[in-house]
C-alpha cells in the first residue's frame, strides 16, 4: 500500500513539474523566457552548472509516452524544497502574516532560480496545504508526525541529492536577524549549511553560524545531506519587511541558490 501511494505522490508530483497547465512548470517556462537575471546580476561569481542535456520537453514527452522509455519519472537525482508547514499549520506567525505563506513564496523563487540554472529542482507543496493529508499509510494519529513522515518519505520515494527545508524564525528579542542553517551531524550537510550561511551572511551582513539541528526529526531520519533554512526572523522588522516583500524573497532565495550551487560544485 505505501508503493501505490507513493506512486501516486511522484506522479502528481511529475505532472506539477512537467505538464504545460500546471502552474510550477509555467513560472518555469516564465522564469526561462529571461535566464537567470537575479542570479547573474547580483552573484557574477555563482559557478556557473551544466544543464541538463535532456530539455523539458524531452521529460514531458516521456511521462506522457511511458512505452517509449523505461527512465524513472525523475530520471536525475533532484535537489528536494521541502516548504514547511502548510495548511492547518500555519508555523510561527506575525500578526496575520504567516509563515507557511513566507515559506510557499521563498521556495517558489527557490525552485525557479535553481531549475534555470539547470539544476533539477522539485518542491514538495506547491500550494496552500499540509503535507499530513497525503499521509494516509501511516498509523499515527498525530497530524504533526504524519506531515513530517510524508516529508521524510518522499525523499526516500525519488532519487534525491540533497534536501532544503524552508523556514522562517521567530525570537524574544526583536533585534535578533539574519538567516541561520542547521544541518545533520554529518560532513556533507555541514558544508551545504556552511556555503547557504556564507551567501546569507553576506546579504543579511552579519556573522551567524551554522550548527547541528539535534531535535529536528527531518535532520536525524532523511538520509541524503539536508538542511534547515531559517531565512529570517518574523519578530525583527528589518528581516519581516524582506520576508514579505517580492524583492526581499528573491533575495532570499537567490542566496539560497547560491549555496546550493557552491556546495555541487565543490563535490
Amino acid at each position: 500500500m505505501i508503493k501505490r501511494i507513493s506512486m501516486a505522490v511522484l506522479l502528481i508530483y511529475s505532472f506539477a513539474l512537467l505538464v504545460p497547465k500546471a502552474s510550477i512548470y509555467a513560472e518555469q517556462q516564465a522564469a526561462a523566457s529571461t535566464p537567470s537575471t537575479v542570479i547573474h546580476t547580483k552573484h557574477h561569481d555563482r559557478p556557473r552548472h551544466d544543464p541538463a542535456v535532456r530539455s523539458e520537453d524531452s521529460l514531458y514527452h516521456e511521462l506522457v509516452n511511458p512505452e517509449t522509455t523505461q527512465h524513472h519519472p525523475f530520471p536525475h537525482d533532484v535537489v528536494l524544497i521541502d516548504v514547511g508547514h502548510g495548511g492547518i499549520d500555519g508555523g510561527t506567525s506575525y500578526g496575520d502574516l504567516l509563515e507557511k505563506d513566507i515559506n510557499l513564496a521563498i521556495s517558489r523563487e527557490l525552485f525557479k532560480l535553481l531549475r534555470s540554472e539547470g539544476y533539477h529542482a522539485v518542491l514538495n507543496r506547491d500550494a496552500d496545504y499540509a503535507l499530513s493529508d497525503d499521509n494516509r499509510w501511516h498509523t499515527s494519529r498525530s497530524r504533526h508526525r504524519k506531515d513530517l513522515i510524508q516529508r521524510k518519505q518522499l525523499s526516500s520515494e525519488i532519487p534525491t541529492k540533497l534536501v532544503v527545508s524552508i523556514h522562517v524564525n521567530w525570537g524574544k528579542n526583536k533585534s535578533k536577524h539574519g538567516g541561520v542553517v542547521l544541518h545533520q551531524a554529518e560532513g556533507r550537510s555541514a558544508m551545504l549549511a556552511e556555503s547557504i550561511q556564507r551567501q546569507l551572511n553576506l546579504m543579511h551582513k552579519n556573522s551567524h553560524q551554522t550548527s547541528v539541528g539535534k531535535p529536528f526529526y527531518l535532520l536525524n531520519r532523511i538520509e541524503v545531506p539536508a538542511v534547515i533554512v531559517e531565512t529570517g526572523f518574523i519578530s525583527n522588522a528589518e528581516d519581516r519587511g524582506m520576508l514579505t516583500s517580492k524583492d526581499g524573497q528573491k533575495k532570499i532565495a537567490n542566496a539560497i541558490a547560491s549555496g546550493i550551487a557552491e556546495y555541487l560544485t565543490a563535490l
